[in-house]
């Protein structure tokens, strides 16, 4: 019987599927180029985004948060997702100069939403803050509503854009 009890054990950890470790993020270099538009990210201030694939040596990177929850929302992708990582806009530098390595993961983010703030592709800017009450400050300037990830909805990232929004570009 102990045998018995043995051999299933060693067969069920043999079964038993190995979890990944999610990769860390990686800098944003001056060359790194945005997945939708393949312009350069360093020339667009606003927060980024960047999201790693399995089986892929490097992220994608996204010059607006907006573009890459877009894609999270997308059914077609090329590989299984293993980690989402966003610029922490309540330590950034500035919105010109959002920062290369104060990456967050997106789903311990807090995202303002509808703000009345362009990204750096022109678009209204989905903004993600490490601190609640940092979001809740930049609602209080720019407008917009503080949310988790799962909760943005997908018309603020999936709609039609419109370019003749007068946005404000924080600074």
């Amino acid at each position: 019987m102990k045998r018995l009890a043995l051999i299933a054990l060693v067969a069920l950890a043999a079964c038993k599927e190995e979890v990944a470790e999610a990769p860390d993020p990686v800098d944003l270099t001056p060359d790194a180029l945005s997945f939708f538009c393949q312009m350069n990210i360093a020339e667009h201030g606003g927060p980024k985004g960047q999201i790693h694939l399995e089986g892929y040596p490097a992220p994608l990177f996204f010059a607006q948060v907006r573009d890459m929850v877009a894609y999270l929302k997308s059914p077609e992708r090329d590989a299984k997702i293993t980690a989402v990582y966003v610029s922490d806009m309540g330590i950034a530098p500035s919105w010109r100069q959002p920062g290369i390595s104060n990456w967050i993961a997106a789903n311990d983010a807090t995202f303002v939403v509808g703000g009345n703030v362009a990204g750096g592709m022109g678009a209204r800017e989905v903004v993600p803050f490490a601190n609640p009450t940092d979001a809740q400050t930049f609602v209080d300037t720019y407008g917009g509503t503080a949310m988790p990830l799962p909760d943005i909805p997908d018309a603020e990232v999936l709609g039609p854009v419109d370019l003749d929004l007068s946005l404000e570009t924080p600074v």
